[in-house]
């Protein structure tokens, strides 16, 4: 009897290490992963719909538009800047399965958020319908809070949260008249677990993330419409070489080099499988920023010793590029 219940203790034990490595293993949540293996394909869930992508200039939004144009869609590809988007559209039109009148190239800059109302008139004239909006767009930022001018948090919060928000409403009473839609907004594990040296970017996706839970809410009675939130950690992109620093301006300080990154390649594959089983938030990230952000949302007490450690690696590194870029750009952030 003892040696079976000991052979039962082995057993359990193996499979728990077993799950653990696995675990290690993964590069998206559990509800993605079984998503990515039993749900709806994006090449049969998304053909034939009209997608708006805001960012769509560089980084995620050009991947994703990139990868959409092989599904049959119709791309509405927003950013600020027009040359990019065109480049954007050659590289749709010359690698993916589109014709020139599927693809509407509109400038956009998400802060202006009296524009957005005519930026939507103009799709809807196009193409007669917006399936789904991806709210990509965004900034960063990248310095001590302390060090930070205002304009710095003033513009992460007209851009990241409301220039969204404001896009989002008015798309939104398109869709409800139609019955059907698909909103996308493009979060970040920042917006679920607190890092230094961002605190005006985390506040912006931390208030991004409660808009999207609330107004979920009040979707309850619109069944035809989902909110999605993706919160991808890091991954290659133009994030980290175009953030603001404490004047609200781009500028060339040393940027976080110590994070395992994401092919964007990736990363877009696995947004595309959340967008074709309307899933309402997926966690994207290699290890061991995903294992993290587990141990954050379920084991807050542990990942606090574990995160302080992280923390104060990360500042130190940044103290020290900082301290080495001196002499390269001859100034510092001041207070």
């Amino acid at each position: 009897m003892d040696s079976e219940f000991w052979m039962l203790v082995l057993c359990a034990l193996l499979l728990l290490a077993f799950g653990l490595l696995s675990f290690l293993r993964l590069d998206s949540d559990l509800t993605l992963l079984w998503a990515a293996w039993m749900g709806q394909r994006p090449e049969q869930a998304l053909i034939g719909m009209v997608v708006w992508v805001t960012g769509a200039s560089s980084g995620i939004g050009e991947e994703l538009a990139f990868q959409l144009s092989k599904l049959g869609v119709s791309l509405v590809l927003s950013a600020r800047r027009t040359q990019e988007l065109e480049r954007v559209k050659r590289r749709c039109l010359e690698n993916g399965n589109m014709k020139e009148k599927d693809i509407l190239v509109l400038p956009l800059d998400l802060a202006d958020t009296s524009s957005h109302d005519t930026a939507t008139k103009a799709v809807l004239r196009e193409f007669g319908r917006i399936d789904i909006l991806v709210n990509n767009a965004g900034e960063s930022n990248y310095c001590f809070a302390v060090d930070a001018n205002l304009d710095v948090f003033k513009v992460l919060m007209e851009v990241n949260y409301l220039g969204t928000v404001s896009l989002t409403k008015c798309v939104l009473p398109h869709m409800m008249e139609r019955k059907q839609g698909k909103i996308v907004i493009m979060n970040s594990l920042a917006g679920i677990q607190p890092s230094p040296l961002c605190c005006g970017y985390i506040a912006s996706k931390h208030a991004l993330r409660g808009f999207a839970n609330a107004l979920r809410t009040e979707l309850l009675d619109h069944p035809g419409i989902t909110l999605s939130t993706i919160c991808p950690g890091p991954v290659h992109s133009n994030i980290y070489k175009n953030y603001l620093t404490r004047e609200a301006i781009k500028a060339k300080w040393p940027y976080p080099q110590e994070f395992p990154k994401m092919a964007t390649s990736r990363c877009v594959q696995l947004i595309l499988v959340s967008m074709a089983n309307d899933l309402e938030e997926v966690w994207i990230a290699n290890q061991p920023a995903l294992f993290r952000t587990y141990v954050w949302q379920y084991v807050p007490i542990r990942d606090w010793i574990i995160s302080r450690t992280q923390w104060k690696k990360r500042i130190e590194i940044f103290r020290i590029n900082m301290d080495n870029s001196v002499g390269d750009h001859d100034k510092r952030p001041s207070k």
